[in-house]
């Protein structure tokens, strides 16, 4: 794969700082924005190659050099460093100035790491659809999450969700005294009704599939798991901590591998009368649009052998247009810029049955259902 031009990797920085963080991350924002008219800063993601050459990575590989230096002055701008400062008129100086005088190592790490952010609030987001599944199956299913990194969202049946409506006050789910607890705001689109959302989802199995799966007991790994997490987000770094400490009691098997080439094999990990959902959380992004088609005919043949479902929490893009085409509702806009489609597709004698459950935030922090 080619690396990016620069004119590409500016507009892929003008774009995440002016819609994907504008609303959420203000600190993020203010830095892509000005690494998009930096042509030094930018140019430093040319080390790897277009699919990954993404606003996230850049800033990963700063903050994960930014950790080895806790007492430098940047980290007054990184709450997730102990900081306590907002964006402001030097912010920008100071954070270019030192990604310059560190350059050869924040250029090595995205040469050599791929953005893994394990979000852990993203179970909130399948829950509901990995539940309509298991509903639908009659018996408990087998998880095969691809592109797993640390494996976090397979521990979904194991933590508590509190979805918060307006039709309906708060509506609780999964064990009540999980050490994880996940707090999703559930919003109607109109003529949607509130989905059913189960006390309980009932596993059989679980396998996590991943090009680089993440060993959680090892310290780089799990400090460039935290890298990958936006500093001015500290509720997702503290998540991030309580199920990486959860999942260290009952480690997943997490199986290196490609997600198209690997993917029979790995399924067949677990028994083939145990119905099997797939799940995709953010991973199709990094996949060219011929691999997304490879993938999906992966699933195809997959679903020959063994009853198969498959959970998305994509932009709609990246994976439910291959399914569903023409759905421009589903599409990012001008006021609604950032959020993902929660999707579920099902194989049965008449070939494939798809739906878009949700439109989605990126980190699980809120959906909005979507009628049927």
């Amino acid at each position: 794969m080619a690396a990016a031009t620069l004119e590409e990797i500016k507009r892929s920085l003008r774009w995440f700082a002016d819609r994907t963080a504008a609303e959420i991350s203000p600190l993020y924002s203010h830095l892509a924005g000005h690494a998009a008219d930096d042509d030094e800063i930018a140019g430093l993601l040319t080390a790897t190659d277009s699919t990954a050459a993404d606003a996230t990575l850049l800033l990963a590989a700063v903050q994960r050099v930014l950790q080895s230096e806790p007492f430098h002055e940047l980290t007054n701008y990184y709450p997730s460093l102990g900081g306590t400062y907002g964006p402001d008129a030097g912010t920008w100086s100071l954070f270019r100035t030192f990604v310059l005088e560190r350059a050869e190592r924040v250029r090595e790490l995205i040469a050599t790491r791929v953005t893994q952010t394990n979000e852990v609030r993203r179970a909130a987001l399948l829950y509901p659809a990995v539940a309509l599944a298991a509903k639908q199956a009659g018996k408990p299913i087998g998880l095969l999450d691809v592109g797993t990194s640390g494996g976090l969202l397979l521990g979904m049946d194991t933590y508590a969700y509190r979805y918060q409506t307006q039709q309906a006050g708060q509506l609780a789910a999964g064990p009540a005294r999980s050490t994880v607890g996940l707090h999703c705001a559930l919003a109607l689109a109109p003529d949607a009704t509130l989905p059913t959302i189960p006390k309980r989802l009932s596993t059989a199995a679980k396998i996590g599939l991943d090009s680089r799966p993440v060993d959680l007991t090892d310290e780089e790994q799990y400090a460039w798991l935290e890298a990958c997490i936006w500093p001015d987000q500290p509720e997702r770094l503290r998540l991030f901590g309580a199920a990486a400490a959860a999942q260290r009691k009952s480690p997943p098997d997490l199986v290196t591998g490609d997600a198209v080439a690997d993917l029979a094999s790995v399924a067949a990990r677990i028994p083939a009368e145990v119905p099997l959902v797939v799940l995709t959380a953010n991973v199709l992004w990094l996949f060219t649009d011929e691999r997304r088609r490879e993938f999906l005919a992966a699933l195809d043949a997959l679903a020959q052998t063994r009853p198969l479902w498959w959970v998305s929490q994509e932009g709609y893009r990246a994976a439910m247009e291959l399914v569903l085409p023409n759905r421009t509702d589903l599409l990012p806009g001008e006021r609604k810029p950032t959020f993902g489609t929660l999707g579920l597709v099902r194989w049965t004698d008449a070939g494939r049955q798809a739906i878009a459950l949700a439109r989605t935030a990126w980190h699980g922090e809120r959906m909005e259902w979507l009628a049927s």
